[in-house]
């Protein structure tokens, strides 16, 4: 089975969690995701299926949107919820003019420190490994763009954001900086993700929906039953993935020859230099790549389940 499936990823599921459980659940081995999402979040965890984990080198630098809880008066050791405290809790009244006016210093391109529970690697071992050994870690700043940061409502001592940021941002830093520039110590709350590259949460379904799908399905083999079950209503439409590339319906003959890795015509894409190849509406075939004029090879080839 070839195909995208959103989940809306529980707390306490790492994303690998949430891929085993797929393999399970689908009985299919060729299952993997596309970001990483943090145990503690929840929220778009796109999950590609069969062949379509090759699309995955086009989503290596996603766009992501989240919502999310900040809590101010201590810090922790991992910068959310999960971890020890790492100062004495504090009062504090938030001022919520004043986190406003700070939280505009992240937007933008900004150097940040990712947290030591993190999988960024220090001498070839990731980061929260050691920070689990009480060995003390020390990442480098990293250049990362947050294109939104907006706080939209203050209490005592949390504060609720949006954030829209290029990949590699760490949300956990914004919150553990925040509090240290006020002072008073910070760490994430809560964080939900809404949105990643062109999916969002009205893409997005539970496992537990996923498998009363799988178990309801039509009778049949256990794979025709399976993605009869979840293609219409849970995977993503084909055409929609990777919009940046446009489309093209080959006809029988032209692909035969793209799913043998030939190189063919497709004089209405005399423009774009790569394209998506599809045979009907939802079977997507290969991406192609220009060579020269209107010929076209199929760099990736996906294997068709057809219409």
């Amino acid at each position: 089975m070839n195909g995208v499936l959103i989940i809306d990823k529980p707390s306490g599921f790492t994303s690998h969690d949430v891929v085993n459980r797929v393999r399970r659940i689908l009985g299919q081995r060729a299952v993997g995701h596309l970001g990483t999402l943090d145990p503690a979040a929840t929220g778009v965890l796109p999950i590609v299926l069969g062949n379509l984990t090759r699309l995955a080198q086009f989503y290596t630098h996603s766009e992501k949107t989240y919502e999310g809880v900040i809590r101010f008066g201590f810090a922790t050791d991992t910068y959310d919820a999960e971890g020890e405290p790492t100062s004495p809790p504090q009062n504090v009244q938030i001022n919520a003019y004043e986190l406003r006016a700070l939280a505009a210093h992240f937007r933008g391109v900004i150097q940040q420190t990712p947290p030591p529970f993190s999988a960024k690697k220090v001498a070839g071992v990731p980061a929260y490994k050691l920070a689990r050994k009480k060995h003390q870690v020390e990442l480098k700043p990293v250049e990362v763009e947050i294109k939104e940061f907006e706080i939209l409502d203050t209490t005592a001592d949390h504060a609720t954001f949006r954030a829209r940021v290029a990949s590699g941002t760490y949300m956990r830093s914004v919150a553990h900086d925040l509090g240290q520039k006020l002072g008073c110590g910070a760490h994430l709350a809560s964080l939900r993700r809404t949105a990643a590259a062109e999916f969002t949460l009205n893409d997005a379904h539970t496992l537990q929906e996923l498998e009363a799908a799988v178990q309801q399905g039509s009778a049949g083999s256990v794979a025709q039953t399976t993605f009869a079950a979840i293609s219409e209503t849970m995977l993503v439409h084909p055409r929609k993935l990777v919009p940046q590339l446009p489309c093209v319906t080959a006809n029988e003959e032209s692909a035969a020859l793209i799913r043998s890795g030939r190189a063919v015509n497709l004089p209405e894409m005399s423009r774009a230099p790569q394209v998506k190849v599809f045979y009907g509406q939802r079977d997507l075939i290969a991406i192609a790549t220009r060579i020269a004029g209107t010929l076209f090879h199929p760099g990736i080839v996906f294997s068709g389940t057809g219409d």
